[in-house]
């Protein structure tokens, strides 16, 4: 039922308290966000003032952490099979003047090492059809009006909103408002001091997507060329044979180029100038765009009461030459959705909030840092290029991505200082998972559901015994999983057919905020479900043997450097980043101590 009056069509405020709008005009990030609460549980209404989805243009570059997190949502599939995949960097002007691999194992270490080229509406139509399936909609031809405060006391907020099927303005009553309009937000106006700050420059470019006929020999690969004499041409591949190219269009003396001027026809002309001697023709063009660069960043990503959030362009705005700006936008609205969940569920603080702005401008501000040197590198050639590209390979894959001390990443302490640190992602490693013996990626393998997981790397299940115990036993979860197993119970969880066959219930057995999990070297043979604590027991299908990874094994990728008789435990936050870790002795004591710690992370603040 579509809302057209105040809480039509909403649970009532006695259900859940809360109900989360998004008004995304231009973009899919909150989509993404809207696919997030809509799995996790959480009422939320998605406004879009066009009458119809993406179908052409705009953003097209997935990094490998945006890829790897679409699987983490078993969303990936339809996208990488029409997308196109791409993994060199070549660097040609006229003559071919190096080759590179775009992430190497080595610097980046990521599951999969390429951008996927697909076009904004491709992401939206996955994201939308699963939205769907779960119970959700899009509510189109509804452009976002204002927010204010009700006086009701209720703590509320008022969205009006205009619909233009009927001409008419209309009101939902809300606890939150995201806000993911781009760089022109009007949601942004509503947050007190939350103007853009920084540079807009005199670069500017030409986008044209379409079916390129050419005799230049790198048509199927990234590439920068560089022209001493018309500027520079950035070559994306794209799905259904089509082809980007990026068009540098800044004129000689470094001028603006008019707006009015930078027509497609004058970024062909351009374009063909700078590929000379090679030939260019176009079949037929899809898209065409045209943007000057600007580094911009909001100084708030949410009003005082943490009502009102923004994302993606409406937060910040940099060029689009190193594929960053989708990437980061979507992993603002992951990063949000979470927490409004547990926040909207009372299950944490709502204090929690105040994380988004500190930890999403924190990238923002390193997005456009990075953004500035790039842009500056892809004028000076080549070389400069390439030495950017290097500095910041892990960055741009997303896998370098990380915050600061906080909350919500706690720094280890002396024993824990090797392996991945609180604030960073976690890294792909196979592992076997005991149940049936499947080979997994446990970065992959646990299904996104808002929920924390805590991982215990165990060496020797055997000699691990007694830590196992205190640490099962002195779990104190019970009032927060009381109020979760009320609240889901009110407010489920929203499933789609496809969760058939990878049952949620399989890790909400134990609680419906953490999912337990166990890595151990020990071998299969060595021990039975039955022997470990209850608490384990009813983990069974995140029990995985560490067999798989040559050398250091998934527990040295993860912990680092352990003892024997040590055992390590990792909090990982609904978003995949490492919220703790620490190691401990293999005593009943200090099984309790390492429950203890965990509960007191998992207070959020409280």
């Amino acid at each position: 039922m579509s809302p057209s009056a105040i809480n039509e069509g909403f649970p009532s405020p006695s259900t859940i308290p809360t109900t989360t709008v998004v008004n995304i005009p231009p973009t899919n990030h909150c989509a993404w966000d809207r696919n997030n609460l809509i799995r996790y549980g959480t009422p939320v209404t998605l406004l879009d003032d066009r009458p119809t989805a993406t179908s052409t243009g705009k953003a097209d570059g997935l990094q490998p952490k945006t890829i790897e997190t679409l699987k983490q949502l078993r969303l990936s599939d339809e996208l990488l099979r029409n997308g196109a995949k791409e993994s060199t960097t070549h660097s040609p002007t006229l003559t071919r003047t190096s080759r590179q691999t775009h992430y190497p194992d080595h610097l980046v270490g990521a599951s999969d090492p390429y951008i996927l080229l697909a076009h904004q509406g491709m992401l939206e139509d996955v994201l939308i059809k699963d939205i769907e399936e779960r119970g959700g909609y899009v509510q189109r031809n509804s452009p976002f009006v204002s927010v204010s405060k009700t006086q009701d006391g209720s703590g509320e907020l008022e969205v009006i909103y205009n619909d233009n099927t009927t001409d008419t303005k209309k009101i939902i009553r809300t606890k939150y408002l995201v806000g993911c309009d781009g760089a022109r937000s009007k949601v942004r106006d509503f947050i007190p001091g939350a103007q853009l700050e920084g540079e807009m420059s005199n670069a500017s470019w030409g986008v044209l997507d379409g079916v390129i006929d050419t005799d230049f020999p790198d048509l199927w690969s990234k590439v920068a060329v560089r022209s001493h004499t018309a500027g520079s041409i950035l070559w994306i591949p794209r799905e259904r044979g089509m082809t980007r190219l990026y068009v540098e269009l800044s004129s000689t003396d470094g001028e603006r180029v008019d707006r009015a001027k930078a027509t497609p026809e004058y970024v062909i002309a351009r374009a063909r100038e700078a590929m000379q001697p090679f030939r260019l023709e176009w079949k037929e063009i899809e898209w065409f765009g045209n943007y000057v660069v600007g580094q911009r960043v909001a100084r708030r990503f949410s009003d005082p009461d943490n009502q009102i959030f923004i994302a993606g362009d409406a937060g910040h705005v940099h060029s689009a030459l190193a594929a960053q700006g989708a990437n980061t936008s979507m992993h603002d609205s992951v990063n949000l959705a979470w927490k409004l969940n547990l926040v909207a569920r009372n299950l944490a603080p709502a204090s929690l909030l105040n994380t988004y702005s500190d930890e999403r401008r924190k990238i923002a501000n390193d997005l456009i840092a990075f953004d500035a040197g790039h842009v500056a590198a892809f004028e000076k050639g080549e070389a400069a290029l390439a030495r950017n590209f290097e500095e910041n390979i892990r960055f741009i894959s997303g896998v370098g991505a990380e915050y600061d001390t906080g909350v919500l990443t706690k720094s280890a302490d002396g024993k824990a200082k090797s392996g991945i640190q609180a604030g960073t992602l976690t890294r792909p490693a196979k592992v076997t998972r005991y149940i049936d013996a499947n080979l997994v990626d446990l970065q992959l393998d646990i299904p996104m559901m808002g929920q924390f997981k805590v991982v215990l790397f165990v060496g020797d299940v055997v000699g691990g015994k007694w830590f196992l115990e205190g640490f099962c036993g002195g779990v104190g979860l019970d009032r927060m999983d009381s109020v979760a197993r009320e609240s889901y119970k009110k407010c489920p969880r929203g499933v789609s057919d496809g969760d058939k066959y990878f049952p949620l219930e399989r890790y909400t057995t134990v609680s419906e905020v953490v999912t337990y999990g166990l890595v151990t070297r020990s071998q299969k043979r060595e021990f039975e479900l039955g022997d470990l604590p209850e608490l384990l027991q009813k983990s069974r299908w995140t029990v995985y043997l560490d067999d798989v990874e040559g050398g250091e094994g998934c527990t040295g990728k993860w912990m680092g450097e352990m003892e024997r008789d040590q055992v390590g435990v990792m909090v990982v936050r609904p978003d995949g980043y490492v919220g703790a870790k620490g190691v401990w002795g293999w005593s009943e004591e200090e099984g309790s101590r390492a429950a203890q710690w965990v509960g007191e992370y998992l207070a959020l603040g409280k």
